[in-house]
């Protein structure tokens, strides 16, 4: 069974640094894009930012040159370096990643999310 398990959220000031880290444990044989989506009180999941398996990056408009998305595929995890934080930043944040359990089979997969909260 594939596991995703994140860590490292928390509560943080304004203007704070947080990382996020997400591994993934249990029988596969490829990781493919990861990601990271946040999901605020009221409001719908919407995608942070996103890392191919060859490290080509994408980020939503408000967290570009704030936020850092990074993967190591020998630990299998995927980071969020989170700088700058602001309030509207609060959120649950999900790690998420397009595994390969076996040939031509490939299942999204999501961690159990992870809190952040910016404030004074």
């Amino acid at each position: 069974q594939v596991q995703l398990v994140e860590s490292g959220g928390g509560l943080v000031q304004p203007g704070g640094s947080l990382r996020l880290s997400c591994a993934a444990s249990g029988r596969f044989i490829s990781i493919n894009a990861m990601g990271w989506y946040r999901q605020a009180p009221g409001k719908q999941r919407e995608l942070v930012a996103s890392i191919t398996s060859g490290g080509s990056t994408n980020y939503e408009d408000s967290v570009k040159g704030r936020f850092t998305i990074s993967r190591d595929n020998v630990k299998n995890t995927v980071y969020l370096q989170m700088n700058s934080l602001k309030p509207e930043d609060t959120a649950v944040y999900y790690c998420n990643a397009d595994i390969g359990i076996a040939r031509m089979t490939t299942f999204a997969y999501w961690g159990q999310g992870t809190q952040v909260t910016v404030s004074s």
